[in-house]
């Protein structure tokens, strides 16, 4: 398990409510153990703050009308063959939430000493 090269790669973005489970275990804690399992380079889960989905209610972390079921994103990159190998582990998961693919360029990974090959000097 390596992090993705830099260059080119898929982003893969799902979400899903904060009160989403998986046989009593979080959906989003569900998805990083399947992600790490399957060997992707890294998962990272984002809390988010207000959001609507389908059912067009607004849920707000908001002090005065705080919502027990904020959206929850799951962060994923790596290369496109390993994040496209991952997606019927999702089918099975993710029964109403939303899921995206997006090409990326990774510039950065954790541990690189510094700017990209070929980039430009500063």
């Amino acid at each position: 398990m390596t992090p993705p090269h830099t260059g080119p790669a898929l982003r893969l973005t799902v979400v899903v409510g904060e009160n989403d489970t998986w046989h009593h275990r979080p959906l989003s804690t569900e998805i990083v153990h399947r992600a790490h399992a399957a060997g992707l380079a890294g998962a990272s889960v984002f809390r988010g703050v207000e959001g609507f989905g389908r059912s067009s209610r607004i849920h707000t972390a908001r002090l005065l009308s705080l919502s027990e079921d904020l959206p929850v994103a799951v962060l994923i990159v790596d290369e496109e063959e390993r994040i496209r190998a991952f997606l019927p582990e999702l089918d099975e998961l993710v029964t109403d939430g939303l899921v995206v693919l997006d090409a990326c360029e990774v510039v950065r990974r954790p541990g690189s000493a510094g700017p990209p090959e070929g980039a430009p000097a500063e």
